[in-house]
């Protein structure tokens, strides 16, 4: 039964990743719905709370420090490599008000730093953990670097 849970929640995860945020969400809802009736042991509800983490939670940053900030953790992660995700990083921060030197007063870049995803509507995702969190983490990385590329 366990692993039929962890492929359900790799499924979710997955198409959290690969489709449009609303429809992404909608599938989420979806297979969380799964587990929550009769005892079922599908869906997402026993993976410790992440999958009603992620469910109606918007998967971009509502600023542009954010955005960068988020990178940063994910670079010094390593779900992000390679000098695409740096220079990405390194734009964001030049566009900034006072540049990078303001990153480390800027809220939404420290929040972002530590792994702490904060869409426009006010909701966090954290994205610092480990175990299947870190292969969605990786997932969220890659969808913040391509809000990152759309910014410049």
């Amino acid at each position: 039964m366990k692993s039929r849970t962890y492929r359900i929640a790799a499924t979710g995860m997955l198409i959290a990743a690969l489709l449009p945020v609303p429809a992404a969400q909608a599938q989420l809802g979806n297979l969380l719905n799964q587990g929550s009736g009769g005892g079922s042991s599908g869906g997402l509800g026993s993976l410790g709370g992440m999958g009603s983490a992620l469910s109606g939670q918007s998967l971009t940053s509502g600023s542009t420090s954010n955005v960068a900030g988020v990178l940063d953790f994910c670079i010094k992660n390593n779900y992000l490599s390679g000098g695409s995700a740096s220079s990405v990083k390194d734009s964001l921060m030049s566009k900034l008000p006072g540049g990078s030197s303001s990153a480390s007063t800027d809220s939404g870049y420290t929040n972002g730093a530590k792994g702490i995803l904060s869409s426009g509507d006010g909701k966090q995702l954290d994205l610092s953990g480990g175990g299947l969190k870190e292969q969605v983490t990786k997932q969220v990385c890659d969808k913040i670097l391509a809000q990152g590329k759309s910014l410049l």
